[in-house]
């Protein structure tokens, strides 16, 4: 078996944690490519070292002393090396990303080199190659990740090695400039190494045991889930559920690679499973629940709206012409809601009840805000009878008034629009009718 291995921020903070890190690696000779985060919060007070590398950049584009700063991002890496026994310098490395903030080299290229660095200190650690991502992932001309490209590449140079740590987060342009994901991107880059070496496991380290059933914010010590698929995980990230980068679920799943979320801090729990499709039931119907505040409805009514073609698309499109994309779309005979993110609306609402006005003449737009969705996610709902209805009485029985429902055709996922006052009651009582009342 190739294992590709993932550890986060948290993970990486401190010696203590990289030894923790190398203990897990050692402890299976399967674990033979190593994708490192920056290093993380040493407790609540402290500063990711990502932030402290863009504070320290925006000082050097004001052409203002970024010494002092570099200084203290050198330290957390000092104290690292210094806490596991290394003879390993950065200084050259530290002089040369001093030369390039004076150039201004740019924000992406300052926050990749909190995992650049993390990265020679972990294969000086591991005793495996350090490979600069910047030479193996790229992006195309318009900032998209060139995925062909990058397989082709990695591939060839992952083939000459036995074991590797590749740095997450960052990737470059074909003129070499350095280019970044989004926040988080490090598991992107684990993904794309797993698919790559054609890995049989994607293992992505971090500080919790896998997904829970709900936000343990709301829910005080949540179920854990334990397999879940690639379509729920979708469905739960987009709607809040934030273990993962979303991203990181597509190459590979392209390939059937499966994903397991582990623990750093406890290696022994087995974590989520994340699959292509699986014939193992979930232990409750629901496989999980998350949602979102800040929305709000725009209601549009038209007597016989049903029978006049190509009105839903005239309404689509005055937020399309407005720049503004839309969550849900539930509809009647003669009434349909829009319902869309409040910031992005606020601000163009009157241009956008214009454009409906002058493309699809309704009789009346009504407006609703300070909404919150929430998506109740399961492949068991599908051979189970009357879940809607359990989530109605669920809902009634906490005095919660439901604003929408709306339910794909394939079942795996009911949206459910409530108050925004009322959205931590509402994930409550679903998860107390799904899991405490099955417990």
């Amino acid at each position: 078996m190739r294992k590709v291995v993932k550890f986060g921020g948290s993970s990486l903070a401190s010696a203590e944690q990289f030894k923790k890190v190398g203990d897990i690696i050692r402890s299976d000779s399967e674990r033979k490519f190593v994708v490192p985060s920056a290093p993380g919060k040493r407790h609540s007070k402290d500063t990711k070292v990502t932030d402290m590398l863009y504070a320290c950049y925006e000082t050097a584009e004001k052409e203002e002393d970024f010494k002092e700063q570099l200084n203290a991002i050198k330290a957390r890496y000092e104290e690292i090396i210094n806490g596991l026994s290394l003879t390993l310098s950065l200084d050259s490395e530290f002089k040369k990303i001093e030369a390039d903030f004076k150039k201004k080299a740019g924000k992406d290229y300052a926050a990749s080199r909190g995992e650049y660095l993390n990265g020679i200190i972990m294969a000086h650690y591991l005793k495996y190659t350090f490979i600069d991502a910047a030479e193996v992932i790229f992006f195309d001309e318009n900032g998209d990740f060139d995925a062909d490209k990058t397989n082709k590449i990695l591939s060839e140079r992952l083939e000459k090695v036995e074991s590797a740590v590749i740095p997450g987060f960052y990737g470059s342009y074909e003129n070499g400039v350095v280019k970044t994901f989004s926040r988080g991107g490090s598991d992107v880059t684990g993904s794309i190494v797993a698919k790559a070496v054609k890995a049989d496991v994607y293992e992505n380290w971090t500080d919790v045991s896998g997904f829970l059933i709900a936000d343990p914010r709301i829910i005080e010590n949540p179920e854990g889930i334990e397999t879940i698929t690639y379509r729920e995980l979708r469905e739960l990230s987009y709607m809040g559920a934030t273990v993962l980068h979303e991203d990181a679920i597509f190459p590979v799943r392209q390939e059937g690679i499966p994903i397991n979320i582990r623990n750093t801090n406890a290696p022994e729990d087995n974590g989520t499973w994340i699959v292509g499709s699986t014939c193992q039931k979930s232990k409750y119907v629901i496989t999980g629940i998350a949602g979102k505040k800040g929305f709000c409805a725009v209601n549009i009514e038209k007597d016989m709206m049903n029978s006049e073609i190509g009105f839903g698309r005239k309404v689509l499109q005055a937020f399309e012409e407005n720049g503004i994309s839309f969550e849900h779309v539930p509809s009647g005979i003669d009434t349909m809601t829009v319902f869309v993110h409040q910031d992005e609306f606020m601000h163009k609402e009157q241009k956008v009840v214009g454009s409906i006005h002058r493309l699809a003449n309704p009789d009346s737009i009504d407006i609703e805000s300070d909404l919150a969705l929430i998506a109740v996610v399961g492949r068991g709902m599908r051979a189970t009878r009357g879940t809607a209805g359990r989530i109605f009485s669920a809902l009634a029985h906490v005095n919660v008034n439901v604003k929408m429902i709306d339910q794909g055709s394939s079942e795996l996922n009911i949206i459910i629009g409530v108050a925004n006052s009322d959205f931590e009651a509402a994930i409550k009582a679903i998860y107390d009718i799904f899991v405490i009342s099955q417990l």
